[in-house]
């Protein structure tokens, strides 16, 4: 159970997970939560491991350990000097042309977390929070910001091409005929 609830806070990321929510989650009571929050702490707290548990907010999240800032900050820079990768580039378009949303919207119609990719993209100013949605657990909304625009040569998101469909060059309603003939 120690492992399901680490894996929940790691999906989670900067939303965290309340008390209640990895009670319900789990389908356990309360008081057996709190034990298992302890025990994932204790776990955590070794000075071997590189990330900690710690509740902000009323949430519980995992977080990196302060000792070992320095590396954290070398990640960081390197990564505001390299090139936006193809997921980045796809979570961006994602979030210009439906702004403002929420990482979980986003993970939804990628069907992948993109957690560690918001966190690049704020880090790179491309992205910023613009408030907290009415969902239930009220996730954090963002838009890109002026630094997106400038960084694709925009005056404005007004200017951000059209979508269209993309209509597929064979249409082939019935799943079980094929183009191909099957000849022996």
């Amino acid at each position: 159970m120690q492992a399901a609830l680490e894996g929940l806070l790691f999906i989670c990321g900067d939303e965290g997970l309340s008390l209640k929510q990895i009670s319900e989650i789990l389908s356990i009571d309360i008081n057996e939560t709190k034990k298992l929050i302890q025990q994932l702490y204790n776990e955590l707290d070794k000075p071997e491991r590189g990330i900690k548990l710690e509740f902000l907010g009323g949430k519980f999240k995992l977080t990196t350990k302060k000792e070992n800032a320095k590396y954290f900050e070398k990640l960081v820079q390197s990564e505001q000097e390299s090139k936006l990768s193809d997921s980045a580039l796809q979570v961006l378009s994602i979030i210009a042309y439906n702004q403002p949303i929420s990482r979980v919207q986003v993970d939804k119609m990628r069907g992948v977390s993109s957690a560690y990719i918001f966190r690049k993209l704020v880090l790179k100013d491309l992205i910023e929070d613009c408030g907290k949605s009415d969902e239930p657990g009220k996730p954090t909304l963002y838009k890109v910001t002026n630094h997106f625009l400038d960084y694709f040569g925009l005056g404005s998101i007004k200017e951000l091409p059209e979508i269209k469909e993309v209509e597929s060059k064979e249409k082939n309603d019935d799943l079980f005929k094929t183009k191909y003939n099957d000849e022996i």
